[in-house]
């Protein structure tokens, strides 16, 4: 059997990580400012996370949602202080699409009705609920086509409202920063003017911190930086530093019924331990306010560098514009400086490192960079 042929592949195989970086069998290093999708939130093999991970394996590494497991709840405290949302419940799933199907599911039961708005661009995921809230037409097949969702132009108000006042919506999604459309920002007053419309229209206000959560920003949730409150957000990516886990974050305002939402595998023992792990070092070694310090060093060196079309993102999540293709650049970061990027579209590069970066990796970065866009 072999495996069926849907990613490209560098010809490139880490084999093991330490921090900020990963090496292949060869021995080579390599930087790494991408983190397999924003995924790698304190580095790699962080030792703590490694001695947690190993002590829970060795305890009990699994058993079902049937019966009691106070590491949840446990974790779902810690998360609440962390974030600020102690007031709220936790639902822990296996995934981001997973938690974008759940929190669309609770704002339709809490309605009564079908229809969810989400914006141009956005990506929310690839199984059937959340592709159909993805605007990438090429990743739609036939079946997860439905009249159930509609799209706005992102950061226009106006136009979400025209949506929103037919009154058959359920909810309106929105990424704290969209990630697979190029770091693009969502203005805070259009973020703002979404927390007054859905109120208005008694519709669900989702907000997708899958990749711009969890410190990124510079915040624990990138939509703090507006000073909102949605009715469900939804996590992934950093929350457990690369063991698949995610959860969605549910006001007061929804009751729960047993049967309503559940999972197999969903906020299973190692994930618990794995996710309480990352909140340590993430709160001991201060990551969200380096998030905010490294990142905005790397903004403000970017936007000095002349012959760029444009630098966008907060935090350690940037996304750096050029007027051709990116391809080549990252390709030339990688096999000549050895240096991981990541790209979106076909124009913009992106930094998605883990919050523990450095000045020393972005100077690294930065040097690298300028020599080849200089070349």
């Amino acid at each position: 059997m072999n495996l069926f042929d849907v990613y490209p592949l560098y010809p490139i195989e880490p084999v093991r990580g330490k921090g900020n970086y990963v090496y292949d069998a060869e021995g080579q290093e390599y930087l790494d400012l991408y983190g397999g999708h924003a995924v790698i939130s304190i580095g790699h093999a962080h030792p703590h996370y490694v001695d947690a991970i190993a002590k829970q394996a060795a305890s009990l590494g699994f058993y079902s949602n049937s019966v009691e497991n106070s590491l949840q709840r446990e974790f779902a405290s810690r998360l609440g202080k962390a974030c600020g949302y102690e007031d709220y419940s936790l639902f822990l799933c296996n995934s981001g699409a997973e938690a974008n199907e759940n929190a669309i599911k609770l704002a339709s039961y809490h309605s009564g009705k079908k229809k969810v708005l989400a914006f141009s661009h956005a990506f929310h995921g690839r199984t059937s609920g959340t592709v159909a809230i993805t605007d990438n037409p090429k990743i739609v097949s036939p079946f997860n086509v439905t009249d159930n969702v509609e799209f706005a132009r992102f950061n226009d108000l106006q136009d979400a409202e025209d949506k929103l006042k037919k009154g058959d919506f359920c909810a309106v999604i929105v990424e704290g920063i969209q990630g697979v459309a190029g770091i693009q920002m969502p203005t805070e007053g259009f973020l703002r003017g979404l927390r007054e419309l859905a109120t208005e229209y008694r519709v669900s206000l989702i907000l997708d911190e899958i990749q711009s959560g969890y410190g990124r920003s510079g915040k624990f949730f990138a939509h703090q930086w507006a000073g909102i409150r949605p009715d469900i957000i939804t996590v992934a990516k950093g929350i457990a530093n690369g063991f698949p886990m995610g959860g969605v974050l549910i006001s007061p305002d929804f009751k729960p019924w047993h049967g309503m939402l559940g999972t197999t595998f969903g906020g299973n023992h190692l994930a618990c331990a794995a996710a309480l792990a990352v909140l340590d070092v993430i709160e001991k070694e201060k990551l969200i306010e380096n998030a905010n310090k490294v990142g905005g060093y790397i903004l403000s060196e970017l936007a000095q560098i002349d012959g760029l079309k444009e630098v966008r993102g907060k935090g350690l999540m940037i996304g750096i514009e050029l007027d051709k293709p990116v391809g080549e650049l990252r390709r030339r970061l990688l096999f000549e400086k050895h240096i991981f990027t990541g790209g979106a579209g076909v124009s913009t590069l992106r930094l998605l490192p883990a919050l523990s970066i450095g000045r020393k990796e972005a100077d690294c970065f930065l040097k690298a960079f300028k020599e080849l866009i200089n070349e």
